[in-house]
């Protein structure tokens, strides 16, 4: 199941991947919930993600519960920017999302998504908000760089996977209202990999520097700001855990 950008683009590079990875034995199910382009989506029509993204998955999934249980295949999800927003509320939690998906693939997500916050609010003593380590990275996890280990290291990841990939320059997953008065705990931390050390935390000014970068989120080099797809065959495989899976495959 794949979440639409707002105007109801699917990524090509994340459709063509998960059926790669899959080997073309996969459906996919998405639907369209705006006319906008995800950046204006983003700030003025948040509510209509919220109320497809969560349909969307019941009825999915009460169509794959009917299913004999020995002859169902794999439940994923994929969501991304604003659908990240809208997905989420069809979960109470890392637990819910384990009981009711195979595995969960959420790209660029919006920060101040319930659920996301409670798990980037909730994270260990010690990691970053732009790559938080959660309850041992049990069943959720974050990275910010597909090109290296997801974090923990050496912590065993059984059952459901849940991947979050967020880049440290990507607009989309820090602009908050946040900044206006507080610092927020990315800016607090080292800067991520690709945000310069000049982009400091100055009230109000911060928060302006954030939103005027949205609509340029996706003008900017593959791995960072809001340009996603050229790491989707890199994202995907963890959570799908195709048999036999290799370096050769993704690239």
């Amino acid at each position: 199941m794949v979440a639409a950008t707002g105007s109801g683009w699917l990524v090509p590079s994340a459709v063509d991947s998960f059926e790669h990875i899959t080997g073309g034995d996969s459906a996919i199910v998405a639907v369209q919930y705006s006319h906008q382009p995800s950046w204006i989506s983003y700030l003025v029509d948040q509510e209509q993600a919220r109320e497809a993204g969560h349909p969307l998955f019941d009825a999915v999934y009460e169509r794959w519960s009917q299913l004999p249980a020995g002859g169902r295949p794999d439940l994923v999800v994929f969501w991304e920017s604003l659908g990240v927003f809208g997905g989420e509320t069809a979960f109470s939690g890392e637990h819910d999302l384990a009981n009711r998906t195979d595995g969960a693939l959420f790209v660029g997500p919006p920060s101040f998504n319930a659920l996301y916050r409670e798990i980037a609010d909730g994270r260990e003593q010690g990691s970053t908000e732009i790559e938080p380590v959660y309850r041992d990275g049990r069943i959720v996890r974050f990275t910010n760089d597909v090109a290296t280990e997801i974090p923990p290291d050496g912590a065993a990841w059984n059952g459901t996977r849940v991947l979050y990939l967020q880049h440290p320059s990507d607009p989309i997953v820090w602009w908050s209202t946040d900044p206006l008065i507080r610092r927020p705990d990315w800016l607090e931390d080292a800067r991520g990999r690709d945000v310069l050390d000049e982009m400091v935390w100055i009230p109000f000014v911060a928060f302006w520097q954030i939103t005027a970068d949205l609509p340029m989120g996706l003008g900017v080099p593959a791995g960072h700001g809001h340009n996603t797809p050229a790491t989707m065959s890199t994202a995907g495989p963890p959570c799908c855990r195709p048999d036999g899976w290799n370096a050769t495959d993704a690239a």
